[in-house]
């Protein structure tokens, strides 16, 4: 499904992140002054480097206490603070911020989102009078003077001001929506419902899908309600959201709004920006949308998903994990907050824990299969093999007919198989998936692969592993395959130029270059061989059998005829 937020904002990343990453705020040199000012200074730094805004903000700080003039140190520590979600300090630098040359765009959004919040209107104009009308602004300003217009129930001129960005390629989805969001306010329904109806033509996200499914059901059109929710739930049948969410929208009161005042308004804009600049990578500014959004509306459970997924990515899982605590009760976003929990907790290597979830949830809903398989695969990851087939297994049971979009859980459970030696069971699951999705290049190398390291089935496994190597020519451990099945067969130089090739691509894995050295034996290249074994013990893992690869060094491959018996 193409996303919705993708398709608001398809303008570049360095125009959408003008003005608003952390980056280039330290341009000028280090601050001159006390070593404990120029230590903090280089904390600071490091600390953020090393993406720990925490660290970085409080030596930031500190380097801005001993240096209060300096405007990039204080651009700096605003930027971490409000990244930090700790708003008061924020508020504070974001004043003394409007004091120096130029206007920062953040800084004005944060106080005039703080201005709305607090029914300080006039204070809020004023500041979004000074958002600048160029790069992010030219999104940002049009919504923000929009909510703003709507809080002082200019219906009429809150829609002016959003007509800017009708005309602007890729933000029609977007116009649309909070057109019909202040639309709705206003009690016009029917000019609402054609906005609305825009916003669905196409594919709509979860969120939007909310919207207007409780504005339909608000006013008297619930067949049509029922009709988006399972034309969403048609478009989307594994995804975490749909089930859970649908019996939410269609459980909650009709009279509830999503969106029931201009300060919601303004967050849901906020949080719309902001998701859109996660889907682009830019996770930064889309970090800062959404505590602004959060300061507005605390209780935008989207938004709090958006902070853990963003924390998460950027390995702060405790951090992550606080924002999905939150929503473990919401009865949108429960059931995906719980599964992102135990995937924070297995990133950090609380696997007991995230088993103990995942088990919870496999068992609440016993027709789903995202928990039971997430299941499998982390037993999987930590090498319980044997305890992730009966996963997937059950993850197969519920499913009933496997469809190709299922091929990756025979895959796993294959995988599974042959890490417990049940070659015969991992087979059939190759088989069984190939049929599925017969040019998958992961499936063909597998069993190819394993076909020929067992010498069955050569011609046809040498078959697939060049489809394989053919439709992903860069992947090492396929080309790999290839060149041990050449191996196998016998066409020595053949296999010598395609492991060199796999030995390019991953220079570092062990078996790899173990078969690049056995390869090389047997063409009479003895000196180069041994180099490969010796990279290959060097380089050697947990499941490499060095005890195989030190015996070839010490003595060699034993002659063809004399390998033949064994």
């Amino acid at each position: 499904m193409t996303s919705f937020r993708r398709r608001l904002l398809p303008i570049s990343l360095a125009v959408l992140m003008a003005g608003t990453t952390l980056a280039p705020a330290m341009a000028a040199g280090p601050v001159d002054g006390a070593g404990s000012a120029t230590g903090s200074y280089l904390a600071g730094r490091y600390a953020q480097h090393q993406d720990d805004w925490t660290a970085a903000a409080r030596f930031t700080a500190q380097a801005l206490a001993a240096d209060p003039d300096d405007p990039a140190l204080l651009r700096r520590t605003f930027l971490l603070r409000l990244g930090e979600g700790r708003m008061e300090p924020a508020i504070d630098y974001a004043n003394r911020l409007l004091d120096d040359q130029g206007e920062p765009q953040m800084a004005l959004t944060l106080l005039a989102a703080d201005a709305l919040a607090k029914g300080k209107l006039d204070e809020a104009d004023g500041y979004a009078a000074r958002l600048p009308a160029d790069g992010l602004g030219r999104f940002l300003t049009p919504l923000t003077r929009a909510w703003l217009a709507t809080a002082r129930g200019k219906t009429d001129e809150a829609l002016a001001t959003l007509q800017p960005l009708s005309g602007v390629q890729g933000f029609e989805a977007l116009y649309n929506l909070h057109a019909a969001l202040i639309l709705d306010l206003a009690g016009r329904n029917d000019e609402a419902a054609a906005r609305y109806a825009k916003v669905t033509e196409t594919d709509a996200p979860l969120r939007v899908v909310q919207i207007v499914g409780n504005f339909m059901t608000r006013t008297g059109r619930k067949d049509e309600a029922r009709k988006l929710y399972q034309t969403f739930q048609g478009n989307n049948p594994d995804g975490l959201l749909v089930e859970p969410a649908l019996a939410a929208m269609a459980n909650a009161p009709s009279e509830t709004r999503p969106v029931p005042d201009a300060r919601s308004g303004l967050a849901e804009a906020l949080f719309d920006l902001g998701s859109a600049l996660h889907h682009e990578n830019a996770d930064e500014p889309a970090l800062l949308f959404g505590r602004i959004a959060l300061h507005l509306r605390d209780d935008l459970a989207l938004a709090h998903l958006l902070i853990g997924d963003i924390t998460a990515s950027r390995d702060h899982h405790e951090e992550a994990l606080a924002a999905y605590k939150r929503l473990e009760t919401d009865p949108l976003l429960g059931w995906t907050a719980r599964m992102r929990e135990a995937d924070s907790l297995a990133r950090m290597e609380r696997n007991d824990e995230a088993i103990a979830i995942l088990k919870d949830l496999s068992a609440e809903r016993p027709e789903r299969t995202d928990a039971i398989t997430r299941l499998g695969d982390l037993y999987r990851y930590t090498k319980r093999y044997a305890e992730a087939i009966p996963a997937y297994t059950t993850a197969l049971e519920r499913i009933g007919t496997p469809q190709e979009r299922h091929w990756p859980l025979l895959y796993a459970r294959a995988m599974s198989y042959e890490k417990t030696k049940q070659w015969p069971q991992a087979e059939a699951d190759l088989q069984t998936a190939l049929k599925l999705r017969p040019d998958e290049p992961s499936l063909l190398n597998f069993l190819g692969y394993s076909w020929i390291d067992r010498g069955e089935n050569l011609p046809k496994a040498r078959a697939m592993v060049e489809r394989a190597v053919e439709l992903r020519p860069r992947d090492g451990y396929i080309v790999d395959s290839l060149g041990w099945a050449l191996y196998t067969l016998g066409d020595y130089e053949a296999a010598v130029a395609k492991l060199e090739r796999a030995v390019e691509l991953k220079p570092g894995d062990p078996t790899i270059n173990d078969h690049l050295g056995d390869a090389y034996w047997r063409a009479s290249r003895r000196n180069e061989a041994r180099f490969q074994w010796m990279r290959a013990l060097r380089n050697a893992d947990e499941e490499t059998d060095k005890g195989a690869i030190q015996a070839k060094l010490d003595k060699g491959l034993p002659d063809q005829k004399a390998a033949a018996k064994q």
